[in-house]
């Protein structure tokens, strides 16, 4: 095991009531960088939390434990201390929703509760079981969140805040040019077409060019209508972006189309991709065409 590795990671332990959306938090969790094992056993978490500390590659890592493991869950704060014993870095994050929220859960779903046999097919009396257990645990968690009256947006909204100094990090943007000539990408969320522009692509010396010149996009640019086009675009993007954020998107695919994907459509999803970069967004651009 490598300490100074394993000493500066993080670890999440995503726990809490069956049914509250513990899944939904592992997912959250993963789509920002955590590395995610759902349905652990506790008296693994110390052995896995060193194989990890032997992978440099992973420096972000949530547990899903929970009272799926039986028994073995009862020894859930006697590894959680081990852990740390051995200087790692633990939180607990808690996820609770209420009994009634949960039991119309169950019953809307039809699934099994995981105590259900146990408490020989009543599930009020699972679900009060499990209350019993998990609720010391509540009361010592780092971070908690109530689940009962949150939509899957506002869920993941509280579950960023927690985890994310940054909210705008959430979604990761890809800014990508193509051309018509050869197909729309499948992958687009938004489509724009900018065939409109002034076409580089007529004049010698920038026809074998592409849009990440500077010459090509100084010549896309010397246009009234394309001044506008881009402050109009900026202007939709600013407004737009926060609203895929908070509705919980997490990838957002801009793509600009031209006729061959060599020129207006490398140009504008440049100018897009460092505009977006500027408001502290995760964003790339790729240039689907532009070699071809």
């Amino acid at each position: 095991m490598n300490e100074k590795i394993i000493n500066k990671m993080e670890f999440i332990i995503v726990t809490g009531v069956s049914g509250s959306g513990k899944s939904s938090a592992a997912k959250v969790l993963e789509d920002i960088g955590y590395f995610c094992i759902d349905n652990l056993p506790p008296q693994l978490m110390p052995k896995f939390a060193e194989l990890c500390g032997e992978n440099t590659n992973i420096d972000k890592v949530a547990f899903g434990v929970d009272i799926r493991g039986g028994e073995l869950f009862l020894q859930f704060w006697e590894n959680v201390q081990a852990m740390r014993n051995a200087g790692m870095n633990v939180k607990i994050l808690f996820i609770y929703a209420d009994k009634d929220v949960i039991r119309r859960r169950y019953k809307e779903t039809r699934r099994k509760h995981p105590l259900y046999d146990i408490a020989d097919g009543d599930l009020d009396k699972a679900i009060d079981e499990e209350f019993e257990i998990l609720m010391p645990i509540r009361e010592k968690a780092d971070y908690y969140i109530d689940s009962s009256l949150t939509t899957t947006a506002k869920f993941k909204e509280n579950m960023l805040k927690l985890f994310l100094e940054n909210i705008s990090e959430s979604m990761v943007i890809t800014c990508l040019s193509f051309g018509f000539k050869y197909g729309v990408p499948d992958e687009a969320d938004l489509v724009f077409d900018v065939r409109f522009l002034p076409n580089p692509f007529y004049v010698p010396e920038l026809k074998y060019k592409t849009g990440e010149d500077k010459e090509v996009r100084d010549y896309v640019m010397d246009s009234d209508i394309s001044v506008q086009f881009r402050q109009k675009l900026f202007d939709m993007m600013e407004f737009l972006v926060p609203q895929y954020i908070a509705e919980g998107k997490s990838q957002l695919v801009i793509a600009f189309g031209c006729t061959g994907g060599k020129h207006r459509s490398v140009s504008f999803a440049e100018f897009t991709n460092e505009f977006l970069q500027s408001k502290g967004y995760v964003v790339h651009a790729l240039h689907r065409d532009a070699q071809k």
